[in-house]
Parts: C-alpha cells; sequence; structure tokens
C-alpha cells in the first residue's frame, strides 16, 4: 500500500508553482497591450481609417462598433446621380408622342403652318404606322398590296429626296424626307378606309381620291418648304408629290 501511495504522489507532483502563474499573467497583458492598441480602456474598439468616421456608430459602451447607413454618404453617390439624369426609354428610342401628334394635326389641316423645327425630326414611328394601316385597310378591301406600298414608298423616298437635293440649298436627309411623306399619307388611310365600304370605281369616287391626292401633296410640299425654307417654291415640290400619291391612289380605287 504504501507504494501505492507514493505512485499517487509521483503522478500529481507537478513543477508549477503560483509564481509561474503570476508570471503568464504578466506576459499576457504585456502582448495585450502590444497587439491591442486599437482598444480603449473601457474595452472598446477603435476603428480604423478604412471605414469612414461618420459610418461608425455605438449606443452602449463596451459594444464593438457597426457601420451604420449615412444617407448623405449615398446621396453624393456619383452613379446614382447618373441614373436619376438619364432621359426616359421612349426619348431614348426616338418616339416622341407629342411632335407625333403635332405632325398628324398638320397634316390633316393643309391651311396650318407647319413648325420647321420639329418637322425637320427623322421620326419613322407615324410613316410605319401609317404604311401598315394603309395595307390593312387595303387587306380588309380585299386587295393584298403590301409590297407595293413598301415599294412605291421606298422608290418614292428616293426619288423625292434626290429631287429636294438638287433644288434647295441646305440639303435634306433622307430620314426627314420618309418622315414628312409617311405622315401625309395619313388621308390616303382615310380613302382606303372608306374603300371597305363603298366602291370608289365611279366618277364620284375619282373625284375623292384626286381630292385626297391633292390633300396630300400640299401638306407634304408645305413641310418642305417650312422646314428647308423653299419659299415660294411650293407648287414644284407639290407635283412630284402628286405623282407619288397619285400610283397610291390607282391602288386604293382600281
Amino acid at each position: 500500500m504504501s507504494n501505492l501511495g507514493q505512485i499517487d504522489t509521483d503522478f500529481y507532483q507537478s513543477n508549477y508553482t503560483i509564481d509561474d502563474q503570476e508570471q503568464s499573467c504578466n506576459d499576457a497583458n504585456m502582448y495585450g497591450n502590444l497587439y491591442g492598441s486599437g482598444e480603449q480602456a473601457g474595452g472598446q474598439f477603435q476603428p480604423t481609417s478604412l471605414v469612414p468616421p461618420e459610418m461608425l456608430t455605438s449606443s452602449h459602451p463596451g459594444q464593438v462598433f457597426q457601420p451604420a447607413a449615412n444617407s448623405d454618404y449615398y446621396s453624393q453617390s456619383p452613379y446614382i446621380d447618373s441614373f436619376d439624369e438619364e432621359p426616359p426609354l421612349l426619348e431614348e428610342l426616338g418616339i416622341n408622342f407629342d411632335h407625333i401628334w403635332q405632325k398628324t394635326l398638320t397634316v390633316l389641316n393643309p391651311m396650318k403652318p407647319a413648325d420647321g423645327s420639329i418637322m425637320n425630326e427623322t421620326d419613322l414611328t407615324g410613316p410605319i404606322l401609317f404604311c401598315v394601316a394603309l395595307g390593312s385597310t387595303l387587306l380588309l378591301a380585299g386587295k393584298v398590296q403590301f409590297g407595293y406600298v413598301y415599294g412605291m414608298s421606298a422608290l418614292g423616298c428616293l426619288g423625292i429626296h434626290a429631287l429636294l437635293n438638287l433644288m434647295s440649298s441646305s440639303g435634306v436627309s433622307y430620314g426627314c424626307v420618309a418622315s414628312v411623306l409617311g405622315y401625309c399619307l395619313l388621308p390616303m388611310v382615310i380613302l382606303s378606309s372608306c374603300a371597305i365600304f363603298c366602291s370608289l370605281q365611279g366618277i364620284l369616287g375619282t373625284l375623292t381620291a384626286l381630292l385626297v391626292v391633292s390633300w396630300c401633296s400640299l401638306s407634304a410640299s408645305k413641310i418642305f418648304t417650312s422646314a428647308l425654307d423653299m419659299e415660294g417654291q411650293q407648287l414644284l415640290i407639290a407635283y412630284p408629290c402628286a405623282l407619288l400619291y397619285g400610283l397610291f391612289a390607282l391602288l386604293t380605287v382600281f
């Protein structure tokens, strides 16, 4: 039994003393002072230079600072300002319903003076819509003429474009010519709509077609005269326009 007691004593015997424990605590405090320079006396953590000081808040002592949202910081961001300054999507696509409505009213009223600044735009939204409407109304009247409508429109725009560049000193773009001729096709759409309900192959239909051709050509010549500053040449511009719209009238009547 004495041997067992000696074995237990030897097993639990250690060289670790209270002085060693105090020395380890002192060493821990020393290392804490070296690497814990970012901590305050109250245990608070000092913010680093990577985070703006105005974005750090602490409601209670002893808590770790957390980044807080700053509305002034984000309101001054250039990316947010760039999104606010972007134009609407329709304006980026070149679709302005106000200008479309003004051009339509100018075509419907040949005596109304045209605004040259608006009419000089290459807006093709209205012309494409009116070309599709003309082909659709001819289809409802039993005439499949979509190819003729598009072909004559393209060739007519090329001819009028070349003629206007020879007559005017400033010149005109092809998009502007196509836009004006397409908007002035609106009276022809009205004529083709009438052909759905009644036949135009008669004296009344012929007179109505001549009236609509004159309406379209006068509206187009008025717009070209205002946009290109070609005063006194409206009749010279109206004649080739009347020939072009006469072809559309032949498609509508016959």
